[in-house]
């Protein structure tokens, strides 16, 4: 083990061509390959396998990851974590036996497989296999995951939290929220990619994911219509039948903006156009590519639904710019960063006080704050949180956003049936809410019924098939209080592989495995979970998390005192 973590400097960048392990990587084209096999990874995906190959076998800080990767960009750990999993997945690698990445507990990753430079793909792509190196054999690993994080039902609320502010949008195919069949025939299933940013100023990025939420947001309105989350960023009919991508780029005071419209079942380019506008027009170029986009969709609009999507949610283009900064600053759940994302919001409420959006913003900073800074009274921060919810219903009551923040600031105090309502509502106003469907799931669950957790959660998976980690730990969850302890295990240790830093993943695994009369595994999770916080306390943890049902309780109790949890 390295004493030392590379967390600075200048890293001298390695070849175009390289050779990892048994498989080779460009860079020039986004290819992991070896005989018989090309794989395209996403470009920022490829980047950090490259720095991680720049220092083969030396430990690789996430800041170092982050900074290199994304430089100016303010990003969550977890944008690193999910180009992690992507990366093992293409590499055939197993996290707990790594060939391939390492994790290093509490300071990065490391590249194990030997690097070789100067690679001849041509060559590699047709020659046998013999002519490979074999996989290194596993490294002796420390795999103890991070500490600081918060005990109690922090990690709970805060990977909720994703759930509202890293939406693309999942409109659904059925009005049933408990209804997990499959889309009806009749609706026209789209999907939109997060539009790429093509500016030379990388901290301005929040806007290109900024105008394609909103392209999201508008297009879920439309009457016969299904928006179903895109899973990769090729055009796939896994997805839907019309796939929406894009690019955005600004350049002082102009915007540029690429769209395209594809029909994935013949790969036909049904409708591409270019936009150059002044910045100040960046509301009507918005309103324009929705009216152009739904005019080449086969769905019957209303001149109704054409007049809702028009209206924005403001007409202040700089109470407009704070609401995203505010959003990308509030996604990395840090304290310190969700201070800075209030102050955006704030700033959008004061230069446009009808912005419901981010009055929403407010309230989820504040319910934050109820979980984030735990104190003997943490009450007036829910208090506000609710004022701020409820203010951004009255200014605008057809917002499914709305209805979420509402629902996860009442499910803090435990008054799941009442965030059910709102959930609902939500769902009323976007049929394909995918998070509303897992975060309806979980209420269940909580309040003692996961019979009925299990299809909103498949339902949410096939809406949004990126949802996380989380709808794994959900689904594992819902499973282990059904006694079902196989699909339990299944799905926890996939929400294990998307984050093993992860606590309440960590407890839960480790009661699915004592179920399954794995003592051994269980023990190394209970240790895992101490090795985080030495002075862990299952009774404390208890007390916070959301979970109302005593026979629940007691269950997950008697299945962690196995380990002396």
């Amino acid at each position: 083990m390295l004493s030392q973590t590379l967390d600075a400097g200048t890293l001298s960048p390695s070849p175009s061509q390289v050779r990892i392990g048994e498989w080779w990587a460009d860079r020039t084209t986004n290819e992991l390959g070896r005989p018989g096999t090309t794989l395209r990874i996403e470009p920022k995906a490829m980047e950090v396998l490259m720095v991680l190959a720049d220092h083969a076998g030396r430990a690789v800080s996430r800041e170092l990851l982050l900074s290199t990767v994304w430089p100016g960009v303010v990003v969550g750990d977890e944008v690193l974590t999910q180009s992690i999993i992507k990366l093992r997945r293409a590499l055939g690698d197993n996290p707990r036996a790594p060939s391939y990445i390492e994790t290093i507990s509490k300071r990065g990753y490391r590249l194990v497989a030997p690097v070789s430079p100067s690679v001849d793909v041509q060559a590699t792509r047709a020659g046998p296999e013999s002519g490979l190196p074999g996989q290194p054999s596993t490294s002796t690993r420390n795999r103890r995951f991070s500490t600081g994080l918060i005990a109690g039902a922090t990690i709970a609320l805060v990977a909720a939290a994703v759930f509202f502010y890293n939406i693309v949008a999942q409109p659904s195919v059925n009005t049933d929220p408990v209804d997990a069949g499959e889309p009806q025939s009749a609706w026209v299933t789209v999907s939109v990619l997060p539009f790429e940013w093509l500016g030379s100023d990388a901290s301005q990025a929040y806007l290109a994911r900024g105008i394609s939420n909103d392209l999201v947001t508008d297009i879920s309105r439309l009457a016969g219509v299904s928006l179903i989350t895109a899973s990769g960023a090729k055009p796939t009919t896994q997805n839907a039948r019309y796939l929406i991508s894009g690019s955005v780029q600004r350049e002082s005071e102009t915007l540029r903006i690429n769209v395209n419209l594809i029909d994935t079942r013949t790969n036909q380019e049904l409708w591409s156009e270019r936009f150059e506008r002044p910045y100040a027009d960046l509301f009507a170029v918005q309103s324009e590519i929705t009216h152009r986009v739904t005019a080449a969709l086969p769905a019957a609009i209303t001149d109704s639904v054409h007049k809702e999507i028009a209206k924005r949610y403001t007409r202040n283009l700089e109470a407009y710019d704070d609401f995203v900064h505010g959003q990308a600053l509030f996604l990395v759940r840090q304290s310190e960063l969700n201070d800075k994302a209030r102050a955006f919001y704030r700033k959008a409420v004061e230069l446009d006080p009808t912005f419901a959006r981010a009055y929403a913003g407010l309230a989820m900073t504040y319910a934050m704050d109820y979980r984030l800074r735990p104190s003997g009274d943490s009450a007036p921060a829910l208090d506000r949180a609710l004022e701020f919810a409820e203010t951004a219903s009255l200014i605008d009551p057809d917002i499914p956003e709305v209805y979420w923040a509402l629902a996860f600031v009442y499910a803090q105090s435990r008054r799941h049936e009442q965030a059910i309502e709102f959930l609902q509502k939500a769902i009323e106003l976007n049929p394909s809410f995918a998070d509303a469907y897992a975060f309806m799931g979980g209420l269940y669950t909580y309040m003692g019924d996961s019979a009925k957790s299990i299809p909103l959660l498949r339902k949410a998976m096939r809406l949004n098939p990126e949802g996380g980690y989380l709808y794994f730990l959900l689904l594992g969850r819902a499973y282990l209080f059904r006694n079902d302890i196989e699909q339990a295990l299944i799905n926890l240790r996939e929400a294990w592989m998307r984050n093993p830093d992860d606590l309440e993943t960590r407890l839960y695994l480790a009661a699915a495995m004592a179920g399954a009369g794995d003592r051994a595994g269980a023990a190394w999770e209970a240790e895992e979970i101490r090795s985080a916080d030495a002075g862990f306390s299952l009774h404390r943890w208890l007390e916070t998390y959301p979970l109302r049902d005593s026979r629940y309780k007691a269950r997950l109790e008697q299945l962690l005192a196995t380990v002396g949890l």
